[in-house]
């Protein structure tokens, strides 16, 4: 079974930028109808121009929308739906991060975190699904993280939400089973995007991994479609990352958790010495 992708309907969340801007770029060439979504209507403007150097057949729409809004979103969605039709793929990859020691954190970014990373892909399924299983076709690729699998020490808020869309697409796929709904999830490690410098993740060394497992965002987009063209219900893109993810998957959560120790130590005392600066 395979995802409806070529001649189709395709929406993508956080299209602006990073991974988001590079699953638009490879779908775009084989899509019907393009619909992109981001809170920077000038960069979605640009990569609109850049799809259609590429693909002159696709239709691409530019349609904004804040995800930190559940109100705005659930009415752009809504609104989706009545002027635009059915959705064939739905990918949710917006999302951002934060590192700091859950005592530390900002609770105002806590909840935009939340609401983009949890809210608005489970909103933005429920919308949509419906008309997928209706017409027996259709698709959802979640872009999570492997830290919704893993232990990231700094990142309680940020782990905790990518722990959802792990828990949330395994059951979707079980649910959706009995039809032709693909349902796919991919987890990401390192990838050269913005996201790391907006997380205040160290870039060197993509949150305590070694360098050389850092992958270009063309390359992440490109293994996150063939994943889920496959039918595969777990992407981990990039060699040296899925190798260490299966290495970790066997490893008992006590081990884990030791070896997470000194990260998290080291991390507190970083944003204590930030603290005692300012």
């Amino acid at each position: 079974m395979k995802p409806p992708i070529d001649n189709s309907v395709i929406l993508v969340t956080g299209a602006s930028s990073g991974i988001g801007a590079e699953l638009a770029r490879q779908l775009g060439d084989r899509a019907r109808r393009l619909i992109l979504t981001a809170r920077r209507k000038d960069r979605l403007d640009t990569l609109r121009e850049e799809i259609l150097k590429r693909n002159q057949q696709v239709d691409v729409r530019v349609e904004p929308c804040n995800l930190a809004d559940t109100g705005a979103t659930e009415e752009w969605a809504t609104d989706i739906a009545n002027r635009l039709g059915p959705v064939d793929v739905l990918v949710n990859n917006a999302g951002f991060g934060d590192r700091a020691p859950y005592d530390h954190a900002d609770w105002q970014k806590v909840h935009r975190m939340i609401k983009v990373n949890v809210i608005a892909p489970a909103l933005l399924t429920h919308q949509f699904i419906g008309t997928m299983v209706e017409r027996g076709r259709g698709g959802i690729l979640n872009i999570g993280s492997g830290a919704g699998i893993a232990l990231m020490p700094a990142a309680a808020s940020y782990v905790g939400t990518k722990h959802f869309l792990h828990g949330f697409t395994e059951v979707l796929r079980l649910d959706l089973a009995a039809t032709n709904i693909v349902v796919t999830e991919v987890c990401p490690g390192p990838v050269e995007t913005e996201f790391d410098k907006q997380a205040g993740i160290d870039s060197e060394t993509g949150g305590g991994l070694p360098p050389a497992m850092k992958i270009t965002a063309e390359e992440c987009a490109r293994e996150a479609i063939s994943g889920f063209e496959k039918g595969k219900p777990l992407v981990f893109p990039g060699r040296a990352y899925k190798m260490l993810m299966a290495a970790q998957s066997i490893l008992p959560r006590s081990l884990q958790r030791w070896a997470m120790q000194k990260p998290s130590l080291e991390a507190r005392s970083e944003v204590e010495r930030e603290s005692q600066q300012n």
